[in-house]
């Protein structure tokens, strides 16, 4: 539906200007292209930057990075990044690309991050950091770098189960060579880097915190707020999130997310992977252990957006079938899922993820839960993959938000669907949210990062697809003219109508 604005002079219809609605917002929205990535020699499609300098979209995969024209998907350059170690994420801000290398030898060690001018494509500075640095992003201000040094353990530096053989909840203690997780912050002007070193100790504040594993606290990926002073790091296998204090470096406290009822109306998943897809309601929770993090200020406060996937030890020794937890479910729809051992026993069961997206204050309370909708949506699309129903449903992993035409937009991209899926949302109010539409990347599987970009009066989402190592983009929508353009437009087709009144031509 469109809203007509007509205006008069002097007696005379000068002009019908056609306003579009923002009900369907991304009713336009397409597949803009697809390229496909030489996975042969390790140039995969992992994490995606752009650079709004250049038009240009960056595309890190472990042995480098490839650069794409964000008009056309065309290769452009490849940069070389193998003799440093493995690339697992790129971020850029003004000309700046920041690039987070794990080391090559063994990832227990410190990784670096490297700078590269975006112009040039040549490596201006180097910094180490924390063990398997795993994502990063600059402040708003672009002035600071901030690094999720996941730190995650070789499988023989896990901590070994100190609960009795057969007994659940399992309970596992630390191993003295598992690298200690942390934040590092680049001072981009001066070249200092900051590494917290609090994360362990920090106060401990929310519920269901997840700190009997065998494995410390592993930052996965940060979000900043506006103001650059706060820093929020999701715990994805602790089933947390820090908050960081930029100025000091240091983690202010942790907070446990607490879990979802897979029993209660509107939360209902399938539990099991046996050929039929159906939600029912089921005696489960679910640890909401967000991947995907992203900020937005509304009406002065901080909200935090979350991709609930869910996570065990990369070794899987904390998870378990149902029915190994409790073996009277052996047999019924409840025995096949994979739930956390180190959490559930019989009669109380918690699997990894929330398979939905959340919205969260500052504090990590509550505010929205998409309950059901993400499998709802791809089950009435044809994309749900039932394998996945008894691990985490259709794991939405990747959070990109984007103001648009005055509204503020959640992207969630989907790990597991049949092809590449992303969610869309509307947030602007954190309390009124509504479901948009899903966008399909034919050709396309598993989106692991999501980047939105504007290019002239262009929105568009970017995919990285780690499975078809794929870069696709969406062309979104675009941009309508400010209230105060509209205005202009009419002032100026009121003075045309009375110079035509009066018999003068216009220029």
């Amino acid at each position: 539906m469109k809203k007509t604005l007509v205006s008069m002079a002097a007696g005379v219809a000068l002009s019908v200007l056609a306003l579009p609605s923002q009900a369907g917002l991304l009713d336009q929205a397409a597949l803009s292209w697809t390229h496909a990535h030489n996975s042969t020699n390790g140039y995969l499609s992992e994490i995606l930057s752009f650079d709004g300098l250049r038009n240009e979209v960056w595309v890190s995969g472990v042995s480098g990075i490839d650069i794409l024209d964000a008009r056309t998907g065309s290769f452009l350059q490849r940069i070389d990044t193998r003799a440093f170690g493995s690339v697992n994420s790129v971020s850029i801000h003004n000309g700046v690309a920041a690039l987070a290398i794990e080391n090559s030898s063994n990832r227990e060690l410190p990784g670096v991050v490297q700078l590269y001018n975006t112009a040039s494509r040549t490596l201006t500075g180097s910094y180490t950091v924390g063990p398997l640095p795993d994502m990063l992003t600059f402040t708003k201000d672009g002035s600071k770098i901030l690094v999720a040094n996941e730190a995650t353990p070789n499988s023989n530096h896990y901590g070994a189960r100190t609960s009795p053989a057969g007994t659940f909840p399992r309970t596992y203690g630390s191993h003295a060579l598992d690298p200690a997780g942390s934040v590092s912050i680049i001072n981009v002007a001066t070249g200092t880097v900051t590494t917290s070193t609090n994360l362990s100790t920090a106060l401990r504040t929310g519920t269901a915190l997840r700190t009997n594993t065998g494995m410390d606290f592993e930052p996965e990926y940060i979000a900043v707020n506006a103001a650059g002073t706060k820093a929020y790091v999701t715990l994805q296998e602790a089933n947390g999130i820090g908050v960081l204090d930029i100025a000091t470096g240091q983690f202010d406290k942790v907070v446990g997310l607490g879990t979802k009822d897979f029993s209660l109306p509107g939360n209902q998943i399938d539990p099991k992977n046996d050929g039929k897809i159906e939600l029912t309601s089921v005696k489960a929770q679910g640890l909401y252990m967000p991947d995907g993090v992203a900020t937005y200020e509304r009406n002065g406060r901080t909200y935090l957006v979350m991709a609930n996937e869910g996570d065990f030890r990369e070794d899987d020794a904390d998870r378990s079938a149902a029915s190994t937890v409790d073996p009277s479910l052996d047999g019924t729809l409840l025995s096949n899922l994979r739930v956390s051992n180190t959490d559930s026993f019989a009669g109380s069961l918690y699997a990894a993820g929330a398979r939905s997206f959340s919205i969260r204050d500052e504090d990590g309370n509550l505010v929205y839960d998409s309950g059901n909708i993400l499998d709802r949506e791809a089950i009435a699309l044809g994309l749900y993959d039932d394998s996945r129903s008894r691990d985490k449903g259709v794991e939405p992993e990747g959070i990109e938000i984007m103001e648009i035409n005055g509204r503020v937009i959640a992207f969630v991209g989907l790990e597991r669907t049949l092809k590449a899926a992303v969610a869309a949302f509307d947030i602007t109010d954190p309390n009124q949210v509504s479901f948009l539409r899903m966008l399909v990347a034919e050709g396309s599987v598993s989106p692991e990062g999501l980047k939105g970009f504007r290019i002239g009066n262009d929105y568009y989402l970017g995919l990285s697809n780690e499975v078809t190592n794929t870069t696709a983009v969406f062309y979104l929508t675009s941009a309508v003219p400010e209230a105060e353009s509209y205005a202009l437009a009419l002032a100026g087709l009121a003075v045309i109508g009375l110079m035509r009144r009066r018999g003068v031509k216009a220029a």
